[in-house]
């Protein structure tokens, strides 16, 4: 499978909860309109922003379904199937095809880790195999995972053993394994570190998937514009006011300031599941005030 199925920038959407810690899935038809306000190409659902693995099958399932009633003819929709359970990961991948997923993907199972490379292409081809029609991603983010296997070769393995593999989403700084993967050229290469985005074009990504595209979408297009430009000094400085804002998102804790920052664009996701904790009234006010003024404004969705 060759085709380059997602290319721009793939919102890694935020999962929306209920007060009491219930699944809410009203805020999503707001959130597909807002990212297609803002120039976003796609969506890539119950990943590690999304806190997949945090909820439960059924809860992803129906997740999953709505995104794709929402996303249909406006986003590229992949859906991630990974679980530490090959069975759970199976049925989701069955379920995301049915429901209508452009594609799905999955990390590598956690705990109990594979050994080799080939355990883990095994593993991914039986999940694959679920949904013998749609477009397979494998989400590679060894910092989560800690399975630190070379990207470049599990695609060389991949394409023999899935006949579904489609691509990476490299969530990694090791941009020498990246442009390895790059110089297959045969699949769709997803880069997955928002703050360095400009390097990952350099290294010849398809697009990227990335948390803040949620709300911050406007200055990572502009950066991707002056890329193909050709202008890089432009694409530099404005890679550094990307990087900046990213940096604020990093001092007040990641995962749930992007929900903080998601719902000042109007997009309400309520709070976070244990064992990620939600912010405090207070340090919401500090996020508040310090993104005022950094002047975020102008490079926020609207």
């Amino acid at each position: 499978m060759t085709s380059k199925l997602l290319t721009g920038l793939v919102a890694a959407t935020y999962t929306a909860f209920n007060a009491d810690g219930s699944l809410n899935l009203d805020p999503i038809g707001a959130h597909a309109d807002l990212l297609v306000r803002n120039g976003v190409t796609g969506v890539f659902v119950c990943g590690s922003t999304g806190e997949g693995v945090s909820m439960t099958t059924e809860e992803r399932m129906s997740h999953f379904k709505r995104w794709c009633e929402v996303a249909k003819g406006s986003l590229k929709l992949i859906a991630h199937v990974g679980h530490n359970s090959i069975g759970d990961a199976r049925a989701l991948a069955a379920h995301a095809a049915k429901s209508g997923a452009d594609a799905i993907a999955t990390v590598g199972p956690s705990v109990l880790r594979p050994a080799t490379l080939a355990d883990l292409v095994d593993w991914c081809a039986a999940v694959a195999g679920a949904a013998p029609e749609t477009p397979y991603y494998y989400y590679h983010i060894p910092v989560l995972t800690q399975l630190r296997f070379n990207m470049a070769q599990f695609m060389d393995m991949a394409r023999e053993r899935i006949p579904t593999f489609a691509g990476i989403k490299f969530t990694d700084e090791n941009l020498m394994e990246f442009a390895n993967c790059v110089a297959r050229n045969q699949t769709n290469m997803l880069f997955g570190r928002d703050e360095v985005l400009l390097s990952g074009l350099v290294a010849g990504a398809d697009g990227a998937i990335g948390s803040t595209f949620n709300y911050s979408a406007p200055i990572f297009n502009k950066v991707i514009a002056a890329y193909e430009k050709g202008d890089m000094a432009a694409a530099q400085k404005l890679m550094t006011r990307a990087r900046d804002s990213v940096q604020i998102l990093l001092d007040f804790g990641g995962g749930p300031a992007g929900k903080t920052m998601l719902k000042l664009c109007g997009i309400d996701c309520g709070p976070s599941r244990l064992p990620l904790r939600s912010l405090s009234l207070e340090r919401v006010d500090a996020l508040r005030a310090r993104l005022e003024a950094f002047g975020w404004d102008d490079i926020r969705c609207h």
